[in-house]
């Protein structure tokens, strides 16, 4: 009977000849690092300088000795005459005239390593200019990179993602670096397009319902002949629905002006600041609420839209969160210390100054009692200092003597 051959097992998959990670040369410590490029750099300077400045004190050590071996006198006829030392050899005897003769002579020396010392410093002095300048010169030349790396990171500052350093050269810690901040630019520049993209797709998701809802509600309503609950219920949701929608257009415009802004146009604040004020009138009569202040002109480089929108938020803050009687609002523009200035001061409840970061945040509000659904929807003021960033520049809140708060925004001319 013949033997049932076997099943073989299949053969292993070949293994992978490709290894993901970053291969490791076979000699790391021969890298060209930065480390061995400046050690290498900053000690063949030295030992160049070192080498200079031997060879100057040699030479200069020669010819003091030339100098100082000479003799500082001559004998003429029985006589000794010195243009260094004062000698009267006629008047003197063997003696004071050898110890005479033995002091010009160490004078004679004392000249010549006086004249040694100051040139060797003033050789000292200009070597010490040269190398300063050289060691100036070649650090630039081996920090340039980073000039490189900081001008890319300035110009992604601008919003500019596609912008990437590319460094060439050895592969040292700042190619490395470089690299690697290429690397995070092309994770940045993926995440911001997935944002726009889903903030593009998010405004078309959320407003459609929205709106539909709306629609259905308002055609329920022009309906003559229905109850009066149900008109009083669709009144609500009606209400509701315009909230759903403040909130979403708010939402979607704070992920908008998070970013910098790249198409800038001449804006004059003042010009905005009326056009916010012509909107909340009709708001802050029926509240009893005066709007007053003067506008100066203070052009700026921006989004029109946007830098209205800070305005309206803020005026309209101010006419809602005001006294119930007497209340006044006051907005002001001016340029001060090269920055258009806009300030928003209003009367209203006491504002303790620890509450006053809070108010920034989306959602935050400093009582219950501004919570209520007539007064927004908790975005106002992260908006305007999302706009206000977005366009280089800053927004602060103070408290009021008495009640209310002074709102500022400074943005660059």
């Amino acid at each position: 009977m013949a033997s049932t051959p076997t099943p073989t097992s299949p053969p292993a998959p070949p293994k992978p000849t490709w290894d993901p990670r970053r291969p490791v040369p076979p000699f790391p410590w021969l890298r060209p690092t930065i480390r061995i490029r400046l050690t290498l750099l900053y000690g063949g300077m030295f030992l160049i300088a070192g080498i200079l400045l031997l060879s100057i004190i040699y030479l200069l050590a020669a010819n003091a000795l030339s100098v100082g071996t000479n003799l500082p006198f001559r004998i003429l006829s029985g006589e000794v005459s010195s243009d260094v030392c004062r000698l009267r050899s006629s008047e003197l005897p063997a003696e004071e005239m050898n110890r005479a003769l033995n002091a010009c002579v160490n004078e004679q020396r004392q000249h010549a390593l006086d004249d040694l010392l100051s040139r060797s410093l003033l050789a000292l002095l200009g070597l010490a200019i040269i190398a300063f300048a050289f060691g100036y010169a070649m650090a630039g030349r081996v920090l340039s990179p980073l000039g490189r790396i900081t001008r890319t990171a300035r110009a992604v500052a601008g919003s500019d993602l596609s912008r990437r350093i590319e460094l060439d050269g050895p592969d040292d810690e700042l190619k490395e670096l470089a690299d690697t901040f290429d690397d995070m630019l092309e994770r940045l520049q993926r995440a911001f397009t997935a944002q726009q993209r889903f903030v593009g797709n998010a405004s078309h998701e959320l407003r459609t319902p929205l709106a539909i809802n709306r629609t259905l509600l308002e055609v329920h309503l022009s309906d003559p002949n229905a109850p009066v609950e149900l008109q009083q219920l669709g009144k609500t949701l009606l209400a509701t629905n315009e909230r759903s929608e403040q909130l979403v257009e708010g939402l979607l415009l704070l992920a908008r002006s998070d970013n910098q802004i790249v198409e800038r146009k001449p804006v004059d604040l003042a010009e905005v600041a009326s056009q916010a004020i012509d909107q909340v009138h009709t708001e802050a009569e029926a509240r009893g609420v005066e709007i007053r202040g003067k506008r100066e002109p203070a052009v700026v480089q921006g989004n029109g839209v946007l830098l209205e929108r800070i305005a309206l938020n803020l005026v309209q803050n101010a006419v809602r969160y005001n006294v119930p009687e007497g209340g006044w609002v006051e907005v002001g523009t001016e340029v001060q210390h090269g920055q258009a200035v806009l300030t928003v001061t209003n009367t209203g409840p006491v504002v303790p100054a620890y509450e006053i970061d809070n108010l920034f945040e989306p959602f935050r509000r400093l009582r219950t009692e501004r919570t209520g659904s007539d007064k927004g929807v908790g975005l106002g003021l992260s908006i305007a200092r999302s706009v206000a960033r977005a366009h280089g520049g800053h927004i602060y809140a103070q408290p009021r003597e008495g009640g209310g708060l002074v709102m500022r925004v400074t943005l660059p001319i």
